[in-house]
């Protein structure tokens, strides 16, 4: 209670009834009796010392009611409430309505003074005021005698008081030296004939004459030794009733705690922290607002906890994960002004990853929907990103469907063949068909923004490439960190036994259609690239279908059926490297950049792990009795399907077969894994495995004819399945109403967030640095117009200043991973590196490669290209 507050007591209105011949009846409100504040301190006292000197006190101990002898009642208040009367209810009102009280509406009586309702009733009773006002404070000005009424009753006898020469004296001294009687204003004998006597307002006890002593009590308190007030005060507690203690103990263990999570350094917090299990922190973090914001903001904390439960699976994925957040909410404009801090990425993904350990396993009965798609076709592809389920079939058509209803949002219609390669990013679609075209959809609007011809034969694999930051080593072995590709490219791979790098258009850039898009009479495949301002490269050089492609950064690896792997500069379009190794066709490849490694799967049944840096075969997985068709790749698994009916697990690094998962009865047709479970469809039947110990979880799916695909990405699982007659999609939903955090992480392991605004790039500096790459001595028409404008006129001066301006623009933008007399060796963006190598399971030139297996004509190959005939050009 601050000094300027000052404690009141607050009179009931007291009400008297008279009867003679009619009842009335008087109701008399006193106003509130100022009692004495208690005395400032002398000298400033420190918080630290005393602690309880300016504490809140509960609302039970600031106002509280008061009964006095005779019925007389009063509420006490210290004065840091309002001066309203605390008896005051509140009053039901609204627009133009109002409930009224009993009393409202009638004359309201003005509030009373206690002294001259003390003085109203000594007229009535013929009592002395000095034995009226006995223990209540007088005030200045005021008469001390009553007229007396017929004749005065003697006084009462005085009464021995109970004070002590050593007790402080009374602040309000009476001159009979004793307390209130107990009653100091008795009523008249009542007589028969007389309605009830009026009461006095209040009759002073030992409630009143405590209050009144407060301030003089404080002040002896206060001169007293440390030792004699522990002593007081204790004597006083040990005296108290329960209820009395755990009332003080409430306002001791409120004010006398100590936050110690905001006192300690932030290295011992995350450390005191760490040793509580996740059900205990967060317990924690509802403790408090501050507490919730140094708990949720800890990276350490959430680090650690990641790997105490092992669930920290290193790599690049912890990082990805937090930079997709990041930039998320630095698009979204979060936090808020004012709001609390958002919780660090690592323990939104704790919970993430938690949620996926346990609710996939312990959730026996998830949400599930079924609807019809795409007729009784083979459902070729299906991706779930952003919340959509997107599938393409075999019937030319793509399907866009809501998870949570099932109902079909849009059909992408425009394809002449089968769908069979599909990306996404955002908002965008890239689609490849047995039509040779490359589609770009919106999927916003559904409309087909672009179509890219080229291809001469089927495109049977594509990707989507986006930026991301590389470690790219310099022809002088310095490593540096840098972000490649520029712009997000598309890589289709084709039957016509090559690849086609192209730039992924951007919203709002303008719409290309290739050549013959829109009449079905014209062959696309007689479109001429150079005219479609979004094509880069073109790579040649397998000698068979290209089958399956992976690419991030700068790099890509294809896998054909002419049995080899070949490595891409997907930036200069170079072949660094020629794995030759597998005796019958690539059916599957996966790149893991992180490691530097990439894994094939063939026909021969092995799988082999390939070194990027030396082109070496670093590991050959042998176990499976026929064709690895599906290979996956996480941080910690390297998961293979084959037509034998069984998947195997293995160590990425090491070569270990981990686990046999064998359990279906035929040729596994689709699968997906991630760092807790497997996913596997086939025979009729769609069954989860425990990928850390290789057991069988349970079956999502049994009694139908077979398994088409199957995705999920955190809480949604969807697959694609053909029933007796018709193709159907299965959607589980395994979260619960308030599982809204739970992110999941891609398969890919990249994120569909932009880490960085491209559009700061200028597109000019980047087309200007294609330019050069592709442009070699040999170009003399663009050299010689350089050259007129440079006024170089000599042969020499004009391959040293070509040479000059190709390491100014190397050094400027970092972009040549190769060496000048490997770009001097460029043709048309087609590079041949390094000498052949002896050894058959290794890497080697194109031309060696070639040389070891005569190029299989066209009536040999099952998916031989169209021939391509005389360009016919657009008007």
């Amino acid at each position: 209670m601050s000094n300027n507050q000052r404690p009141s007591l607050y009179l009931a209105p007291s009400v008297n009834t008279t009867t003679v011949v009619t009842t009335t009846t008087t109701t008399t409100t006193y106003a509130p009796i100022p009692l004495p504040t208690l005395p400032s301190p002398s000298s400033p006292k420190d918080p630290k010392v005393y602690p309880l000197l300016n504490a809140t006190l509960p609302r039970s101990l600031r106002q509280f009611p008061l009964v006095f002898p005779g019925g007389s009642r009063a509420t006490f208040n210290d004065g840091s409430e309002t001066g309203e009367d605390p008896e005051e209810e509140e009053v039901a009102e609204g627009t133009g309505w109002k409930i009224l009280k009993p009393d409202e509406g009638a004359d309201v009586q003005p509030e009373v003074g206690l002294v001259e309702a003390i003085e109203r009733y000594g007229r009535k009773r013929s009592y002395s005021n000095d034995n009226m006002m006995e223990g209540i404070e007088t005030t200045q000005g005021f008469s001390t005698h009553a007229p007396p009424r017929k004749k005065a009753k003697p006084a009462p006898p005085p009464i021995a008081t109970t004070l002590t020469p050593a007790a402080p004296p009374s602040p309000l001294p009476s001159p009979h030296g004793s307390p209130a009687p107990e009653n100091i204003w008795p009523s008249a004998p009542p007589s028969g004939n007389s309605s009830p006597q009026p009461q006095a307002p209040v009759q002073a006890d030992l409630s009143l004459t405590t209050l009144l002593a407060l301030p003089s009590l404080l002040a002896h308190f206060t001169n007293l030794p440390p030792q004699l007030q522990s002593h007081v005060l204790l004597t006083f507690l040990r005296h108290s009733p329960l209820p009395v203690v755990k009332t003080l103990h409430t306002v001791l263990t409120q004010t006398l705690a100590r936050d110690f999570l905001t006192l300690l350094p932030p290295e011992l917090v995350s450390l005191v922290l760490s040793y509580l299990p996740f059900p205990d922190l967060a317990r924690a973090s509802r403790v408090s607002k501050t507490w919730r914001a140094i708990i949720d903001s800890d990276p350490v904390l959430w680090r650690e906890l990641l790997k105490n439960t092992k669930i920290w699976f290193g790599g690049d994925s912890e990082n990805a994960f937090a930079d997709a957040i990041l930039s998320r909410r630095r698009r979204q404009g979060m936090p808020l002004p004012g709001s609390l801090p958002l919780p660090h990425p690592y323990k939104i993904l704790f919970k993430s990853r938690h949620l996926t350990r346990t609710r996939w396993v312990n959730n026996q009965n998830p949400k599930r929907i079924t609807f019809p798609a795409h007729g009784r076709s083979v459902v070729t592809c299906l991706i779930f990103t952003h919340g959509r389920i997107i599938s393409a079939s075999d019937d030319h058509s793509i399907h866009v469907y809501c998870p949570i209803t099932g109902t079909l949002v849009r059909s992408l219609d425009g394809h002449e063949g089968g769908v069979w390669a599909l990306a996404a990013t955002k908002n965008t679609l890239v689609s490849g068909s047995t039509d040779r075209t490359v589609r770009i959809w919106d999927l916003a609007t559904g409309k087909c923004t672009h179509v890219f011809g080229g291809h001469t034969s089927t495109v049977r694999c594509l990707a989507i490439v986006k930026p991301e930051w590389i470690d790219v080593e310099n022809e002088m072995g310095v490593i540096t960190r840098e972000k490649w590709p520029k712009r997000t490219l598309i890589v289709t791979g084709s039957r016509d036994h090559s690849l086609r790098v192209w730039t992924l258009p951007r919203p709002g850039d303008d719409e290309y259609r290739c050549y013959g898009a829109d009449d079905t009479e014209v062959d696309p495949s007689e479109e001429e690239v150079d005219d479609n301002p979004y094509h880069r490269l073109h790579l040649e050089g397998h000698d068979h279908a290209v089958r399956a492609l992976a690419a991030r950064g700068r790099t890509l690896v294809s896998g054909s059926y002419d049995c080899t792997v070949r490595i891409w500069d997907i930036i200069t379009g170079a072949c660094k490297w020629v794995l030759v190794g597998h005796t019958q066709k690539v059916y599957s490849v996966v790149l893991d950049s992180h490691r530097n490694l990439a894994c094939s799967g063939s026909m021969d049944g092995t799988v082999r792990v390939w070194n990027l840096t030396d082109g070496q075969c670093q590991h050959t997985l042998t176990g499976h009795t026929s064709l690895v068709g599906l290979l996956g790749l996480s941080s910690s698994y390297l998961v293979s399907a084959a037509a034998d009916s069984t998947l195997r697990v293995w160590d990425p690094e090491s070569g270990e077969l981990r686990h046999t998962l064998a359990a279906h009865n035929g040729a596994i047709t689709c699968f997906q894994h991630d760092e807790f479970k497997v996913l596997s469809g086939s025979d009729g039947t769609l069954k989860m495995w425990d990928i850390r110990d290789g057991t069988q979880v349970r079956d999502l799916l049994t009694g139908i004819v077979g398994v088409w695909q199957v995705i999920f990405e955190g809480r949604w699982c969807v697959a694609a399945s053909n029933r007796v007659d018709s193709t159907v999609l299965d959607v589980w939903d395994f979260g619960n109403e308030d599982d809204e955090e739970w992110e999941g992480e891609p398969p890919s392991g990249i994120y569909d967030e932009d880490t960085e605004d491209e559009d700061e790039i200028e597109e000019a500096e980047v087309d200007a640095m294609n330019q050069d790459l592709e442009m070699g001595p040999s170009d003399s028409d663009d050299v010689n117009t350089e050259d007129q404008i440079l006024g170089i006129d000599d042969e020499d001066d004009r391959h040293a200043e070509w040479q000059s301006r190709r390491s100014r623009l190397a050094l400027r933008n970092n972009t040549f991973s190769t060496s000048m007399q490997d770009i001097n060796r460029t043709v048309r963006g087609r590079f041949v590196f390094g000498a052949g190598r002896g050894d058959s399971s290794g890497a080697g030139p194109p031309d060696a490669a070639r040389g070891a297996r005569p190029l299989p004509s066209n009536d040999e190959t099952p998916t031989r290209p169209r021939i391509r005939s005389a360009p016919r050009r657009r008007c």
